[in-house]
């Protein structure tokens, strides 16, 4: 398939999974999302800047990046808005190990935006919630210590 097909075919799907995985959008209208928001210090970019600098010293890693805002700007929606997926390579073989379907929700997100009143926010649903549903000892240990390094990381940024 040629590149001008797989833009023009894979943008309404981004703009979909943007729109139906990132709840907390609705956060620039006034609402907040599941799971833990705090407001921040700094900007959208910055913030993301400074949750590079502390997954690193976590020892993890970010896996991937979503630029939310980029691809909603398509459709006229001003939205300043930054996904990213971090894991770490020795946390996920633990996980996969014990239940290989966490794949559905590892790496973990965390969603960096800039809500209604111009505050920056930092969103994440706590692993412990995400992996409950595998029903395994093992995976719900490693969460609980991933819900730690989590809420550690964001603390470092709250205002």
């Amino acid at each position: 398939m040629s590149q001008i097909k797989r833009v023009f075919f894979g943008l309404p799907l981004a703009i979909l999974l943007s729109l139906a995985i990132g709840p907390n959008h609705t956060a620039a209208a006034g609402r907040s999302g599941p799971g833990v928001q705090v407001t921040v210090k700094g900007s959208v970019d910055e913030t993301v800047s400074q949750i590079r600098k502390l997954v690193a010293d976590s020892g993890m890693m970010i896996m991937g990046e979503l630029h939310q805002g980029k691809v909603i700007g398509m459709t006229g929606l001003k939205l300043q808005s930054e996904t990213v997926f971090v894991g770490s390579p020795t946390i996920g073989k633990e996980l996969f190990a014990a239940q290989p379907g966490v794949g559905l929700v590892v790496p973990i997100r965390i969603n960096v935006y800039a809500n209604a009143q111009g505050h920056t926010v930092v969103s994440y649903v706590k692993p412990s919630q995400e992996l409950a549903g595998f029903g395994d000892e093992k995976v719900n240990h490693v969460a609980a210590m991933l819900d730690e390094s989590f809420a550690k990381m964001v603390g470092m940024l709250a205002k």
